[in-house]
């Protein structure tokens, strides 16, 4: 499963205009992460195929994007991205929190609980 990568255009239209608004107001149905990364990045590459399990696992209860912070410089520069992978947790209601760095598996969990709000789905309910 691959997940989507954001322009900033549609970055604009599926999780915050930024031009249009001035207070956070998240424009997904889901909470969501959002993965800055590069691909040089080692710790970037590490997370990755963590980041797909874990759309997978979690299936229609989340949405994971990626946001390439080398092809989108601006995007970058406007959420101050000094060091990557930086993970912005996204929740539907609040603000969005950022993490720094390649987090374990059980951290990613921790957080889509504490800050998402999104339990993991039961083994059986799972496609």
């Amino acid at each position: 499963m691959n997940l989507e990568h954001l322009t900033i255009g549609t970055f604009k239209e599926k999780v915050f205009n930024f031009e249009e608004l001035k207070d956070w107001q998240y424009a997904g149905d889901k909470p969501c992460l959002i993965d800055f990364y590069a691909d040089w990045c080692q710790p970037c590459k590490m997370i990755a195929p963590m980041l797909e399990e874990l759309q997978a696992e979690y299936s229609d209860s989340l949405i994971i994007y990626k946001v390439n912070t080398e092809e989108e410089q601006e995007l970058a520069a406007i959420f101050g991205i000094q060091s990557i992978p930086s993970l912005l947790f996204v929740p539907l209601e609040g603000e969005p929190q950022m993490a720094m760095g390649a987090l374990p598996k059980a951290s990613f969990k921790k957080a889509f609980a504490d800050i998402l709000k999104v339990e993991q789905p039961e083994i059986g309910n799972r496609q």
